[in-house]
């Protein structure tokens, strides 16, 4: 757990895609419709698995060329929609000399499975009394180099490089929420620190496929019934709806910001990041830890709490009470869990947590709560800094301070 040497880090740019909407207008939309914001589900594709699907996207807009769409699976061009959107509301879209200065870190998984091969062999395998031969013989037929090249999580960097001509230094972070963690932490560091002038971080992650949901559901993660706000699922069970989305910021210097002549959307104070053994209360350990980190950052304004909370046990019971104990005592802290409107979308978490954070910073107030038990209380309540924290499903701790720019 780190925090880098500190110079101002400035989100001058974000783009957000989830099942809420595309952009930043649509998604405070959402949030503050009239009655409250509504979640949108799909409970019968996946049945008996609820997802939040994406939002319908016009792909042309951001990905010109059909060529280039069609190598690209969902989840990759799902993050490349969104990264041009970043590049969009920067400002720096159409600036070749910004562009090829801009760094690059993103957080992804790998790719989808190949559903119809994976039944075909298993099937196969049901009938034969030399399985290992029959899967080494269908391993080396069916399975085609392409295929395994195109589910590599570093080609969602090179389709933004090739689509948006960003040619700056580039990583590529794997591992779940604990990727996107480390992504954001990482360009924030670069930037703070002065290796970096400017930055696109992000990541995105396809929650409406087969092989996501079996791999979860072996690991009895899933939430099984209709939707319910993440902290009403604790009275009825546990478990995660999973939500396909993209979210990319732009990190930027206040100096690069106002020679460009840019305007901050939010400042991001610090990041810290950290993995524990999640044995009883040591993630809670954790997140107190990463919060006296903060506290020289709290300023005296009113702070709110985005919280990763996934729905899945024992994480989100934990948090809970950490969030009730900690952090209502805490200048009274109101939470909110905005997995209950868009899902969990693993490595792109945390970057959508982040940029749902500068987009209430600079809106400057919170929307209203979605839960019934009594943790989320407020409504249109005035805000100005927000303390993202994740905790990953499994494994994985995160923090992030969000304030308005200013």
């Amino acid at each position: 757990m780190s925090e880098a040497p500190h110079r101002e880090v400035l989100v001058t740019g974000i783009g957000l895609v989830s099942s809420l909407g595309e952009g930043l207008d649509q998604h405070w939309s959402a949030l503050t419709a009239e009655g409250g914001p509504r979640p949108v589900v799909d409970t019968e594709r996946f049945a008996p698995y609820p997802v939040h699907p994406i939002v319908e996207l016009d792909f042309n807009q951001q990905i010109p060329k059909r060529g280039d769409q069609r190598q690209m699976e969902p989840w990759q061009r799902i993050g490349t929609y969104a990264a041009g959107l970043a590049l969009d509301n920067a400002g720096i879209k159409d600036m070749p000399a910004v562009l090829e200065r801009t760094d690059m870190i993103v957080a992804a998984g790998g790719g989808e499975r190949d559903v119809e091969v994976d039944s075909a062999v298993l099937t196969d395998l049901l009938s034969t009394n030399d399985a290992g031969r029959l899967l080494n013989e269908r391993l080396s037929s069916d399975l085609r180099p392409t295929l395994f090249l195109a589910q590599l999580p570093n080609l969602l960097a090179g389709n933004i490089s090739i689509v948006h001509k960003v040619t700056g230094s580039s990583r590529t972070f794997m591992g779940e929420e604990a990727a996107g963690i480390d992504a954001v932490r990482t360009a924030h560091a670069r930037v703070a620190s002065g290796q970096s002038e400017i930055c696109l971080v992000g990541g995105s992650y396809n929650a409406e496929r087969l092989d996501m949901l079996l791999l979860f559901e072996l690991g009895r993660y899933l939430w099984r019934d209709d939707w319910l706000p993440v902290w009403d699922r604790l009275a009825r069970g546990s478990g995660m709806i999973t939500g396909s989305m993209g979210a990319f910021l732009v990190l930027e210097s206040p100096g690069h910001a106002e020679a460009r002549g840019a305007t901050a959307v939010a400042r991001l104070d610090a990041v810290v990041s950290d993995r524990c053994t999640r044995g009883p209360g040591a993630a809670a350990d954790t997140a107190r830890r990463q919060l006296e980190m903060m506290r020289s950052r709290l300023g005296a304004g009113r702070t709110a709490v985005f919280s990763g909370a996934t729905g899945a046990e024992p994480a989100t019971s934990e948090e809970r009470s950490y969030l009730t104990d900690v952090l209502a005592g805490d200048g009274g802290m109101l939470v909110r869990a905005p997995a209950s409107l868009i899902g969990h979308g693993l490595e792109a978490q945390f970057p959508a947590l982040v940029s749902l954070a500068a987009l209430t910073a600079s809106r400057g107030k919170l929307y209203p709560a979605t839960d019934s038990t009594g943790l989320e209380t407020g409504s249109d309540e005035s805000v100005d800094q927000i303390l993202v924290n994740l905790w990953g499903h499994w494994r994985g701790e995160g923090m992030a301070l969000v304030s308005r720019a200013g």
